[in-house]
């Protein structure tokens, strides 16, 4: 028999709908178990605060089903608490009998050409985390006075940033974009968006939701080269082969219409970038063998994103995910989420996967017979003499009333983007 503990304490690193559906799995199955939900931020939710588009409020609403999980009194919320560094992964593995690490993948892919370092170049994860009001990005103030903006990438994040970038005040009344994004949106000088992507239009990774919102737009002309698309999808196109007829369907679409639209959104197939042009700031973007570049003074990579690595938490393997074996780092040691499989799928696809790692876990530790660990008691003990004290559901609830009351007619809330500012709502 494995000398191993007997499970009741279970400690989960990310608020984010990875840890969240892993903490519902294992409660759902067994009920007496006590969960703590560790996170970085003072506020919970992961993506789904930070990541999902400011006006796809549906889509939010899934903290909803989040509320719900922390009312159970067996699962707590411990915010403001970076594991791995202020509070070591060593520190929860002595105190609890299991850990999961659902801590995502924020840090982003880079491009990897010339002229990457100048001012007006951002990724993406940085770019949505300041207008979704993320208090470690508020700051980034970038650089939108051009009339040119490049998105490398064809996924769902770069429509969503174009589709931010587009939509006009009044679209974008029922969002929580934030006020500082907002009023530096609506200043700007925005013309020509380019989504420039690798491949052909039948590979381009945004779903056909998202693609179709594009053509709705007030004040959007989707630019489309017919000479691109093939009229009907190749014998070897593999895939959601329906998401991916509907998208060519929308494209051949777009490329018959000769609207006249202040914004021209451009779908650049087939294009790798090259460098980015500039002395004292980006200007252009170098496009492989087009003879011109785009004029373009904002550049924002979308091509991905990869887990840091820091503290004592484990080093991310090549692709940017926690080394793990069906969600086993280690005996004790899970992962999920974006940290397992990499930055792909939707908030529904975490959920799935969260609970195949919450039954490995749970068969894991099924013929368990040592004693359990001390958990939240020895924690709570550890914290104290530290003189560090988390955030907990309360706290968190204050931080929200604030939000709630902040906001402008419409809108569902107006987000505290500083840390100072979240830190003093909590406390209050």
């Amino acid at each position: 028999m494995r000398t191993v503990t007997v499970l009741q304490h279970i400690a989960i690193v990310g608020s984010g709908p990875a840890g969240l559906f892993t903490a519902d799995a294992l409660i759902r199955q067994r009920p007496e178990l006590k969960i703590d939900v560790f996170e970085r931020l003072p506020t919970p939710y992961g993506l789904a605060r930070f990541g999902v588009a400011p006006d796809h409020q549906g889509t939010k609403a899934i903290t909803r089903q989040f509320d719900r999980l922390f009312g159970n009194p067996n699962i707590r919320f411990l915010g403001d608490l970076a594991v791995g560094e202020m509070l070591p992964l060593a520190v929860l593995r002595d105190y609890y009998d299991a850990v999961v690490l659902a801590v995502g993948a924020h840090q982003d892919r880079r491009l990897g050409i010339p002229g990457e370092a100048l001012p007006g170049v951002y990724g993406s994860m940085a770019f949505v985390g300041w207008y979704n009001g993320h208090p470690d990005f508020t700051g980034l103030s970038p650089l939108l006075d051009m009339p040119g903006v490049a998105i490398v990438g064809q996924g769902n994040v770069a429509v969503d940033i174009a589709r931010v970038l587009s939509k006009t005040p009044a679209e974008m009344a029922a969002a929580d974009l934030c006020a500082h994004a907002a009023g530096s949106i609506q200043a700007a000088a925005i013309r020509d968006i380019y989504l420039i992507g690798r491949r052909g239009p039948i590979e381009a990774s945004f779903t056909s939701a998202e693609l179709a919102e594009l053509g709705k737009l007030e004040r959007v002309r989707p630019v489309v080269n017919k000479a691109d698309l093939p009229e009907s999808l190749p014998e070897t196109a593999s895939g959601d082969l329906k998401i991916k007829e509907r998208n060519l369907q929308l494209l051949h679409d777009y490329a018959a219409r000769s609207d006249d639209k202040p914004i021209r959104l451009h779908f650049v197939f087939h294009s790798t970038p090259d460098a980015i042009l500039g002395e004292s700031r980006a200007e252009a973007l170098q496009i492989r063998n087009a003879a011109t570049p785009l004029p373009v003074g904002t550049v924002i990579s979308a091509i991905g994103y990869g887990t840091a690595g820091f503290g004592d938490l484990p080093a991310p393997d090549a692709a940017g995910r926690l080394p793990n074996q069906d969600g086993q780092i280690a005996p004790g040691l899970y992962t999920a989420g974006w940290a397992k499989r990499g930055p792909s799928g939707t908030i529904p696809t975490n959920r799935s996967e969260a609970k195949s790692v919450a039954d490995k876990l749970l068969a894991d530790f099924a013929d368990d017979a040592a004693p359990a660990k001390p958990g939240s008691a020895a924690l709570d003990g550890w914290l104290n003499g530290k003189g560090l004290q988390a955030v907990d559901y309360a706290a968190w609830k204050r931080i929200e009333a604030a939000e709630t009351a902040a906001a402008r007619p419409g809108a569902p809330r107006e987000k505290l983007a500083e840390w100072a500012a979240l830190r003093k709502a909590a406390q209050e």
